[in-house]
């Protein structure tokens, strides 16, 4: 490796308590330590200690302008095992790695190909991930033992200034349990994750509720693996005409985390309707069942023993709000999930996407 690409070492507060990371065997549920920080300028002590953590080979639960992600330092390969330990996560399944930036990036490939510098420069940081050739660096627990590394540079402000507190490449999915809803409020990772990671930074809501975009670059023509905050419109527009592929087999090993065909599923089953969906909604609640409903448009209307929630008509709104009401409704403890299904067309393909995953 050459002098640029080289580790820096991360810093460490002089006030820092040595750290030891959990043994999965002796887990406790009070283990996992809850900082709050403000979301737009996060403690730089909280941040410095988060930082450490990562840098000892612990686990941090952060946000992101998307989902809270749950982060390891991406090239101690011990320490990215832990984050499918703690998740329950298929060894098939990769993770994307966190970056600050480009110049980041391309330490951690072996081919940097010219679309992925025009995407960069429009896209990050932001919720866009690449997909491209790794470098001999990059642990094969990031990658599923595939070619290919997934990275992004996030924009949220913890996430950035966790990067900056442990100048450390952060391999990073989302902060759940395997296949589960993804979190967007710490609560969320505390339900899902607490005694089985160190320390979740709460910075409150994330923003945008919905994963990133996953492109794949420098193999044949760019290919669109997940659908996310990023349209198929806005990348076309910097580099031309992509393809599409959405489904991945749980037994092969993945070219991208969030290609799994049952994924970001809430406990209770959920039922995607193109149409009917009062109907299934009456008939299910004359079962008996508790059913919570997503609705969609005017002309729902209540029905005992079912939960209603209007969700927005508008993509960016919706795709904010859908995961913590299905966490809602999962806390709400409703047998049954009926989801009205949004339009389908480009500006709400991300979020059919999610739902289609989380009915399979």
């Amino acid at each position: 490796m050459t002098d640029e690409g080289k580790r820096k070492e991360p810093r460490k507060p002089a006030d820092l308590q040595p750290f030891s990371p959990a043994d999965p065997e002796t887990r406790k549920p009070d283990r996992t330590r809850v900082v709050r920080v403000d979301p737009e300028r996060p403690d730089p002590a909280a941040v410095a200690e988060a930082g450490a953590i990562l840098a000892q080979g612990g686990l941090v639960a952060f946000p992101t302008e998307t989902v809270y992600g749950l982060g390891a330092d991406a090239l101690n390969e011990r320490a990215v095992k832990k984050i499918f330990e703690a998740k329950g996560r298929p060894s098939a399944n990769p993770v994307i790695v966190h970056v600050p930036d480009a110049e980041a990036a391309r330490r951690l490939t072996s081919r940097w190909p010219a679309e992925a510098d025009r995407l960069t420069a429009d896209f990050w940081p932001g919720a866009l991930t690449l997909v491209l050739p790794k470098s001999r660096d990059v642990p094969e627990a990031v990658t599923a033992g595939g070619p290919t590394v997934a990275i992004r540079a996030p924009s949220h402000p913890v996430a950035r200034a966790l990067l900056d507190a442990c100048r450390l490449p952060i391999a990073a999915p989302s902060a759940n349990r395997s296949n589960r809803l993804s979190p967007t409020r710490a609560e969320h990772v505390v339900a899902d994750l607490a005694g089985r990671i160190d320390l979740i930074l709460d910075g409150g809501q994330t923003p945008g509720g919905i994963e990133s975009t996953v492109l794949r670059l420098g193999d044949g023509p760019p290919l669109l693996l997940r659908p996310g905050l990023v349209g198929p419109a806005e990348i076309e527009a910097r580099i031309g005409p992509i393809r599409r592929a959405f489904a991945g087999e749980p037994s092969a090993a993945l070219p991208s985390p969030g290609m799994m065909p049952r994924h970001y599923a809430p406990r209770a089953r959920l039922e995607l309707m193109e149409r009917g969906s009062a109907e299934r909604v009456a008939e299910l609640a004359a079962a008996g069942m508790r059913v919570g409903w997503l609705a969609f448009g005017p002309g729902a209307q209540d029905a005992a023993g079912v939960t209603r929630v209007d969700m927005p008509d508008d993509p960016a709104t919706y795709g904010a709000l859908l995961f913590a009401r299905l966490h809602e409704l999962d806390a709400a403890s409703v047998d049954r999930i009926v989801v009205d299904s949004p339009p389908d067309d480009d500006s709400w393909l991300a979020i059919r996407d999610r739902l289609k995953r989380a009915s399979a």
